[in-house]
């Protein structure tokens, strides 16, 4: 079980949602701009279509809609958060977080923000750390998410990477709970010598932005299909078997497994391996494309929504992203907490751009008055 033995409770996932852009692009328009297929797409991905942010779309943008949809899911205040924690590796800028910017648009005043840095694997590593947090006693209302803007990263000249990635966001709401439900356990992992097998080597400090960058299109995403279709699957069935262990149950104790959307094949090879039947595992990487960190959250919401997850369910959410890192949850699915419906319309009016503006101008007096009182003589 998670936790230090000095604070028996645990955390459960209250709420949740997703945001994908509603502009579709579709095998056969890009089949249009590089030499492919639908039929060469699909049998080697799976994928039909997938998701492109629009010209006002951005990590930002999408990761607070899914957010906001989260919290209304779960009733509760953005004041209530405690910590807002963004995985994602197509932040909306260098410098701030995009969970700062994130944590300002909805009015989550109190919460501590950051983001994490872990690929594909993002959201698993962020959960495991909300856990974490709830866990040690030190807060109650922990607020994930997982948002991607990779089609602005990818070569649209390159057929090997541009049928894969796509755009969205998903989020989930972790609160506190000692009902027996939630997260019950985790494992992590990550292997840097396989750091090159998918990378975009421009921007960092090594290789700032430059004429030479852009021109090698080193601002772009290049990976090692082969390379990296291996490692998936040996990943995705060493931590499904791990996380199961380590909770103490059987694969057949579990009632459905929720993987990163990389590949069909990916998938498919995993359930072969592990002999759990394919319909265990949730796909809707045929519609979305692979949206990185934000593809679990997503499939979730969606796997919740379509009735597929009730009460008392396990489940096991599995990833595997750049750096290379994995990663696999194991939870067991609970109900959330009631709130009144004051607080729930008062929610709703707070996560608003409205009251977004009366925060800021509040902020702004206090900043003119805070002023006044450093020019006294």
């Amino acid at each position: 079980m998670f936790g230090n033995g000095k604070h028996a409770r645990g955390s459960q996932i209250t709420g949740w949602g997703y945001f994908v852009p509603p502009r579709v692009l579709t095998n056969e328009e890009l089949a249009r701009q590089v030499e492919t297929t639908d039929q060469w797409i699909q049998e080697r991905t799976g994928i039909r279509e997938r998701r492109i942010a629009g010209p006002t779309e951005s990590t930002l943008t999408m990761g607070v809609q899914a957010a906001r949809r989260a919290l209304i899911k779960a009733d509760l205040s953005p004041s209530k958060i405690d910590h807002l924690i963004v995985a994602t590796a197509t932040p909306e800028q260098p410098i701030p977080s995009t969970a700062c910017m994130i944590q300002d648009e909805i009015g989550a005043t109190k919460a501590a923000a950051f983001d994490v840095a872990a690929g594909c694997t993002g959201f698993i590593y962020a959960l495991t750390i909300g856990n974490a947090l709830i866990g040690s006693g030190d807060c109650g209302n922990v607020l994930v998410i997982g948002a991607e803007t990779l089609s602005r990263i990818v070569d649209w000249t390159d057929r090997s990477s541009c049928v894969l990635f796509a755009d969205g966001a998903g989020a989930v709401v972790l609160q506190a709970t000692d009902s027996g439900t939630g997260l019950i356990s985790s494992v992590l992992g990550a292997d840097g010598f396989g750091r090159n097998y998918l990378e975009v080597s421009a921007g960092g400090s090594r290789l700032p932005a430059s004429h030479e960058t852009v021109d090698g299109k080193l601002h772009y995403v290049r990976m090692n299909g082969r390379e990296i279709f291996r490692f998936a699957v040996d990943k995705i069935c060493k931590s499904v078997r791990q996380v199961v262990l380590k909770a103490g149950l059987t694969p057949k104790d579990i009632a459905l497994i929720i993987p990163h959307q990389a590949n069909r094949r990916i998938i498919e090879a995993s359930a072969r391996a592990l002999k759990i039947k394919e319909e265990k595992f949730f796909v809707n990487i045929d519609r979305y494309g692979n949206t990185s960190s934000a593809s679990i959250p997503i499939a979730l919401s969606e796997a919740v929504e379509a009735g597929k997850v009730k009460r008392g369910d396990y489940l096991v959410l599995v990833g595997f992203g750049a750096g290379l890192t994995w990663g696999a949850v194991l939870l067991r699915w609970g109900e959330s907490p009631t709130v009144s419906a004051l607080e729930t319309y008062w929610d709703k009016l707070k996560t608003s751009p409205f009251f977004r503006e009366i925060r800021h101008a509040k902020r702004r007096l206090d900043r003119v008055k805070l002023g006044d009182w450093f020019d006294r003589p």
